[in-house]
């Protein structure tokens, strides 16, 4: 069972667009320096709609070997086409990953049946755990509560990453679910609550800014300092909102540039923020000492 804040690695870029390998090594150290609780790899943060195939394995493969077992890798295996995301599954595990994590297929809006075979077939394809991945704002449908726990009998299917923002939905899952199941919030805003609701974790993309910050919430409301938590996701919330002022992670590459660990280079369709959008994340940063 996964605990605290795990980080959706950015694919850092240089200004041509290839991806910079050399960038992302640094930042998966700076995410073990920083105590993140695991990476992921080549997902939506990671722009893996525009990775090739060859590029989403090598970025898979090289966090794989820059995290040398220091730090849990859950690697982004999803796609609207089951063959592919069994490939990609069929790959994490080849090079190493810990866990994949497969989204609900995107665009064609498979009924309930069709996503309980697509997350089986990929499930049975490796013996690595599998989160499910539910984002309905990206996907359109969404996993029902009792599609979950149909799914949640296969012994790889182990959790979710719920990014609904929907404080109700770890109880129903909890409730629809008869045994143990690793629940990870997809919203950086709303974690607080989402741990009150008896989730455990969150997928995090504003750990790849402040990976320190994002693991002392987690320990303060493990040790029961609630206070601190509080006051913590209070310091935090600027940045939260920063962050998706625009499509991410437009926001997040702009952050991190400025914090001189990459370039804010991203594929289209995506663009770099706006100057109002610059502006807004530079005042986040600010208000937590980051830049002058």
């Amino acid at each position: 069972m996964v605990r605290g804040a795990l980080t959706a690695l950015i694919t850092p870029m240089q200004t041509d667009g290839a991806v910079d390998y050399t960038a992302f090594a640094r930042l998966i150290e700076r995410q073990v320096k920083g105590k993140a609780a695991g990476v992921i790899p080549a997902g939506t943060t990671g722009e893996s709609p525009t990775l090739s195939h060859d590029e989403h394995r090598q970025v898979v493969a090289r966090c794989v070997e820059v995290a040398d077992g220091r730090i849990p890798v859950m690697a982004g295996a999803g796609s609207n086409s089951t063959s592919e995301a069994v490939e990609m599954a069929r790959h994490a595990h080849s090079v190493g990953a810990d866990s994949v994590l497969v989204v609900v297929p995107y665009y064609n809006k498979p009924t309930q049946e069709g996503l309980y075979r697509h997350f089986m077939a990929v499930a049975d394809a490796t013996p690595l755990p599998l989160y499910l991945y539910c984002i309905p704002g990206r996907s359109i449908v969404d996993i029902a509560p009792d599609t979950m726990a149909r799914l949640a009998q296969h012994p790889n299917i182990v959790g979710t990453k719920d990014a609904t923002a929907n404080m109700a939905r770890p109880i129903a899952v909890r409730r629809a679910i008869n045994k143990p199941f690793n629940q990870l919030s997809g919203d950086d805003n709303s974690t607080l609550a989402f741990m009150a609701a008896g989730g455990d974790g969150c997928i995090s993309v504003t750990s790849n800014v402040v990976p320190e910050l994002c693991a002392e919430l987690f320990t303060a409301w493990d040790e029961g300092r609630i206070a601190d938590a509080i006051a913590l996701q209070d310091r935090l919330t600027p940045l939260h909102d920063a962050l998706f002022a625009e499509s991410n992670p437009g926001p997040v590459k702009y952050a991190l540039s400025r914090l001189g660990l990459c370039t804010p280079t991203l594929r289209l369709p995506l663009v770099e923020p706006t100057e109002a959008t610059q502006r807004v994340v530079d005042n986040a940063l600010r208000s937590l000492g980051l830049i002058d």
